[in-house]
């Protein structure tokens, strides 16, 4: 009688796109590996890119502890509009003009919104109040009271400025919502802002090591079979590459196939006898 099949559990490095959300990924986890126990640590806007640490199996316990480490995100503001949802999905409220602005006055902007401070969750948001979802209340038109919550800014960076984008490097406490960030960047130096796009970059020291080493990744395999799939790559030097991703799991079941077959070859001698059976 065969045993019964292990559940699946694990840690999957996902690189989230655009324009679905983070429940759609953790249903397609489920479908592939036909589990309902899978969840993940850390919502992203539809609109984000990046990690999205999703846990299967018994990794699900791991959640609450992954859920409160630090965020690092990379982003971009683009000063002069401001929008409903603070980002570029949503409609314009204003359109200021863009006054001559220095670099040396964007870093200090940042600067000075590092440490510890208060942020009021944006209307458009998942956050609950009173069991309804914020978003869904500012669809009907319905704004509510926030209560503001703490978090933390160690690190806000400014990697290019170019009027009227700015792009930067946040390292956040849990909670934070970086469009928010934009739109309160975007009111310290005048005209308003919203986020434009916005990557997560890692989880405390969980990061995707693929974007690091790969200056293009096509997310949709070529060619697929049960140990791996292969993935087009290009690496930064523009040297086009094929990467294979072993499948989850993979090595044991490889080690206890190689092991069956050594027992055969150990037993072939005296189970066949010049090419005959014995």
């Amino acid at each position: 009688m065969s045993e019964p099949a292990a559940e699946p559990a694990g840690v999957l490095l996902v690189d989230k796109p655009q324009g679905i959300t983070s429940h759609d990924v953790v249903d397609s986890v489920r479908r592939l590996y036909r589990t309902r126990r899978v969840g993940h640590a850390g919502t992203l806007d539809p609109m984000a890119t990046g990690l999205l640490i999703v846990l299967v199996g018994k990794a699900t316990k791991a959640s609450d502890q992954l859920m409160a480490q630090d965020k690092e995100y990379l982003g971009e503001a683009t000063l002069g509009i401001v929008t409903d949802t603070q980002d570029a999905e949503g409609e314009t409220l204003e359109t200021n003009p863009v006054p001559e602005i220095t670099e040396a006055q964007v870093r200090a902007a940042l600067a000075s919104m590092l440490g510890d401070q208060f942020q009021v969750p944006p209307m458009h948001s998942a956050k609950k109040i009173g069991g309804q979802k914020l978003y869904d209340l500012a669809r009907k038109g319905i704004e509510v009271v926030r209560e503001p919550r703490a978090i933390s800014l160690a690190e806000f960076e400014l990697l290019s400025w170019q009027s009227p984008k700015i792009n930067f490097r946040v390292r956040c406490t849990k909670g934070t919502y970086v469009r928010t960030l934009a739109y309160d960047l975007g009111r310290k130096l005048g005209p308003g802002a919203h986020l434009l796009k916005v990557l997560r970059g890692a989880v405390a020291a969980i990061g995707l090591a693929l974007r690091q080493q790969f200056f293009r990744y096509l997310p949709v395999p070529v060619g697929a079979a049960s140990i791996a799939q292969v993935h087009f790559a290009v690496l930064p030097d523009g040297r086009e590459v094929a990467v294979k991703v072993l499948r989850p799991n993979m090595l044991p079941a490889i080690e206890k196939d190689l092991a069956g077959m050594r027992n055969v070859i150990e037993v072939a001698p005296e189970v066949f006898d010049g090419g005959e059976l014995a």
